[in-house]
């Protein structure tokens, strides 16, 4: 069974930065796919940034400049680098692991950015 676990997450201060680690277990292929995704309060969950074992990524525009999305294919893992928080950028960020058309979540990490 594929397991996607985050972390990572956390209270900081606005302008500050923060590391989150996502592992995928269970799985004995490499995902297609590694990304993050992030839900606010009363809001939908939005892309935030996607990476693939080929290298190509995708950034939401609000975080572009600002985020830094990488993975090690070898150990399943992706991470994001987010430097420059706002509070605008407070939200549960959840873990997206892609393989084969199929969707594997993680439970979710939260983010508090305080200004």
């Amino acid at each position: 069974q594929v397991q996607l676990v985050e972390s990572g997450g956390g209270l900081v201060q606005a302008g500050g930065s923060l590391r989150l680690s996502c592992i995928a277990s269970g799985s004995i292929f490499t995902m297609n796919t590694m990304g993050w995704y992030r839900q606010a309060p009363g809001k939908q969950r939005d892309l935030v940034a996607t990476l693939t074992t080929g290298g190509s990524i995708t950034y939401a525009g609000s975080v572009k400049g600002r985020f830094t999305i990488s993975r090690d294919n070898a150990k399943n893992t992706a991470y994001l680098q987010m430097n420059s928080l706002e509070p605008e950028d407070t939200a549960v960020y959840y873990c997206l692991g892609r393989y084969s058309g199929m969707n594997y979540w993680g439970k979710g990490t939260l983010v508090t950015v305080s200004s």
